[in-house]
C-alpha cells in the first residue's frame, strides 16, 4: 500500500510540474568513498533551470547514479527560483557586483546584438535567465558553485526603475528625468 501512494505522488508531482522550465546541466562530479572492498563511486551534479523569462535557480543533487543526481539537482533548483526584473527582456537594467566567499562577479548591461559575454557557469545562468545582452566577469574563485551563487547574489540586489519608484513613492516618470537631467544640461552647456 505504501507502494501505491509513493506511485500515486509521483505521478501528481508530474501532472503539476510545468514543462515551460528548461534546465542546463553545469557540472558533474564524481566523489569516491574508500570502503573494506574497495570504493564506491557517487555523483554530484549542478544544475540551473529557468524560464527564460525573468526567472532563475539553481540546486545540486548527489546520487550513486548520474541520473538521479541530475534529477534531484533539477528538483532543488525548481524550489529555489528566484525573479530578476530584465530591462526590455533582454538585458540588465543596470551593472551589478555579485559576491559569495572568494567568487566575485561583475555584470555590465549591454547595447541590442552584443550577445552573452559570460564563461562557463554564469552563460548558463544568463541563458536560462532569458537574458539576451550582457557583459560579464568573473574575479578570484573559479568554482562553478561559487560562481553561480555569487551571480545569483547579484542578480538579487537588480531593481528596475518601477521597483525603485516605488521605494521612494514616486512615479516611474519623475525617476528615470531625473536620470536624464544632467546629460541634458550637459548638452545644451
Amino acid at each position: 500500500m505504501a507502494e501505491r501512494e509513493r506511485n500515486n505522488r509521483g505521478r501528481g508531482r508530474d501532472r503539476d510540474e510545468t514543462p515551460e522550465f528548461a534546465d542546463r546541466l553545469v557540472a558533474i562530479n564524481r566523489v569516491s568513498k574508500t570502503v573494506k572492498g574497495g570504493k564506491r563511486f557517487g555523483f554530484a551534479a549542478l544544475v540551473v533551470v529557468g524560464d527564460q523569462k525573468g526567472r532563475v535557480g539553481f540546486g545540486k543533487g548527489k546520487a550513486k547514479e548520474v541520473p538521479e543526481a541530475i534529477r534531484k539537482a533539477t528538483e532543488q533548483a525548481k524550489r529555489q527560483m528566484i525573479r530578476v526584473p530584465l530591462k526590455e527582456g533582454r538585458t540588465l537594467h543596470h551593472d551589478i557586483e555579485g559576491r559569495h566567499g572568494a567568487g566575485k562577479v561583475v555584470m555590465r548591461t549591454a547595447p541590442t546584438g552584443t550577445g552573452i559575454i559570460a564563461g562557463g557557469p554564469m552563460r548558463a545562468v544568463f541563458e536560462m535567465l532569458g537574458v539576451q545582452d550582457v557583459v560579464s566577469k568573473s574575479i578570484g574563485s573559479a568554482n562553478p558553485y561559487n560562481m553561480i551563487r555569487a551571480t545569483l547574489n547579484g542578480l538579487q540586489k537588480e531593481s528596475s526603475p518601477r521597483m525603485v519608484a516605488q521605494r521612494r513613492g514616486k512615479k516611474v516618470a519623475d525617476i528615470l528625468k531625473k536620470d536624464d537631467a544632467p546629460a541634458a544640461e550637459a548638452a545644451d552647456a
